[in-house]
């Protein structure tokens, strides 16, 4: 027996999916640039050994590297709401997938801050440079620069990961395919439609941190 794989079929669906793309696209983009400032401010506290903070830092990185993210999705999404703060399925989702980027991008800036020469932290301190200039002036340009490539693979995996957010209830693109599978099983059509789709805007994402580390690499190149 064969399978009947229906072009068609994906044709007269791609509106609701790219409804669901539109908001895979929107949750992931504000959570990927809360999770890098995340990662900025946590790698910094860290770097400095700020009393308490750091600890607290530390204990978050540990905690949510060390837990599977469906487990916190679930947590954000009905704990909160325990606690009296209602938040929606978007917002719910934006900030389950933030905390955990931040939590890898915290590691990633800190690996980039760290591989920077302690000859220019020595030369700073030389010129009388206060942590926050130093931090500001040459650790987060050559940190950030360095970090690249992790922080892209960690943009990559939350953008990925947004799929889990269909266990709330939140229309992304997976969600959008389970509900159409749901109806009229097809299956292949619509696993094959969302893997093309979730294939261009990783590729897309990979395009844009290619072009930005070029840029960034602009002032340090000599020729």
């Amino acid at each position: 027996m064969t399978y009947d794989f229906q072009f068609g079929y994906i044709v007269d669906t791609m509106p609701a999916l790219l409804d669901g793309l539109l908001i895979t696209i929107e949750v992931s983009v504000i959570s990927i640039a809360i999770s890098v400032v995340i990662g900025i401010v946590g790698a910094a506290i860290r770097l400095f050994e700020i009393p308490v903070l750091s600890q607290v830092v530390g204990g978050y990185v540990h905690f949510i590297r060390s837990t599977p993210l469906l487990p916190q999705i679930y947590f954000v999404f009905y704990g909160f709401s325990g606690l009296g703060l209602q938040l929606s399925t978007f917002w719910s989702g934006v900030l389950a997938l933030s905390l955990w980027g931040g939590a890898y991008n915290i590691e990633n800036v800190r690996g980039g801050f760290l591989a920077v020469s302690k000859g220019l932290r020595e030369a700073a301190g030389s010129l009388a440079f206060r942590p926050i200039h130093y931090l500001w002036l040459v650790a987060l340009p050559l940190g950030v620069r360095i970090s690249l490539p992790t922080m892209l693979n960690t943009a990559v995996s939350v953008l990925k990961n947004s799929a889990y957010l269909q266990a709330i209830g939140l229309a992304e693109l997976t969600f959008v395919a389970m509900d159409r599978v749901a109806l009229d099983f097809r299956i292949l059509e619509m696993f094959a439609a969302i893997g093309v789709l979730y294939l261009g805007i990783v590729l897309i994402l990979s395009l844009f941190v290619r072009r930005l580390e070029g840029v960034l690499q602009r002032p340090f190149r000599t020729s």
